[in-house]
């Protein structure tokens, strides 16, 4: 059997699988990606394989189709986002599928609460002055006492509140879907985008879904509190960058830090770059080797599982 890796967290430590790979007597792909592979590059290379690890490929109808009338016979989504997978049509065709759920709440958690003190003490302005020999003095702010919209309750969301609690701050949560979680009963509940007033920060760890599509944008920013500092660490298009631009422009938003992007890797002419208080990220908050460890070997057996192998 051939089996496709096309997940770059798991691609950048390839090596250390091989013999995971290996003892179930598979061949396997390596494939070339920055970020992703194209519905092209895909519909080629996926039908000559029998099963599928995803990253954040364009995993649509078309290319399941594809592999389906090659050798595909299962794959697993690497990791928890699943906006960029076609569950459907693999239910339809008849390829058993899966991500790997609640792996990495805690590293993307301290990668938001990073952004938040990031944006708080302007320690980014101040390295990059300082490396073109100034020495910068920046005014910023405490994080004690300050509110948090916290958009996203989940494994991510929740580890995130913790963190956050641990700093003195205040929490307001948006999931309509999560549970209260034990331990964290002072996080205060609201429907968004209700209380945006009240928020010194948005921090955006929630799934991209129809509903989510665009929830920060020109009406809701409108509500938030001037000078608010926004993090996402989720899915690009929760926020329309656009309006984001726009409202840094304005001082409505006083500064952004941005993990993730509505077209990654962010493109040259995006109006996002003009803008000197904003940190970006390359859609890494969950990439350390402990978390992709962790992931790769769940998401190989996984895999191995649908495919009836059975390690030598």
């Amino acid at each position: 059997m051939k089996i496709l890796v096309t997940c770059p967290p798991m691609l950048g430590m390839i090596d250390a699988f091989r013999p995971h790979f290996a003892k179930y007597g598979v061949e396997l792909t390596a494939a070339k990606v920055v970020q992703t592979l194209s519905v092209e590059e895909l519909k080629d290379i996926v039908p000559r394989h029998d099963g599928w690890i995803i990253g954040d490929d364009p995993a649509t109808r078309e290319v399941f189709m594809a592999g389906k009338a090659g050798k595909l016979k299962a794959a697993v989504k690497w990791g928890i986002g699943v906006d960029n997978v076609d569950f459907a049509a693999c239910q339809e065709l008849g390829i058993p599928i899966t991500n790997t759920p609640n792996m990495f709440g805690g590293e993307v958690a301290d990668i938001a609460v990073g952004y938040v003190i990031a944006l708080a003490r302007e320690t980014f302005q101040i390295d990059a002055a300082v490396r073109q020999g100034g020495w910068p003095k920046p005014r910023g702010i405490s994080l004690a006492g300050k509110t948090v919209a916290l958009a996203g309750f989940g494994d991510i969301g929740s580890n995130t509140a913790r963190r956050l609690l641990a700093a003195d701050m205040k929490v307001i949560a948006y999931d309509p879907a999560a549970p209260d979680v034990p331990g964290l009963g002072t996080v205060q509940r609201a429907a968004w985008p209700d209380r945006l007033n009240e928020a010194d920060f948005i921090v955006v760890t929630c799934a991209l879904t129809s509903s989510s599509r665009h929830m920060l944008n020109a009406v809701t920013l409108a509500k938030a509190k001037d000078g608010v500092r926004v993090v996402n660490v989720g899915r690009g298009p929760i926020i329309d960058e656009a309006a984001l631009a726009a409202a840094l422009q304005s001082g409505k938003v006083y500064s952004a830090a941005l993990d993730v992007f509505e077209v990654e890797p962010l493109p040259a002419e995006s109006p996002l770059r003009a803008h000197p208080r904003c940190i970006f990220g390359s859609h890494n908050a969950s990439n350390t080797a402990d978390a992709v460890v962790r992931t790769s070997e769940i998401a190989i057996d996984r895999l191995m599982g649908f495919l009836g192998a059975t390690a030598k």
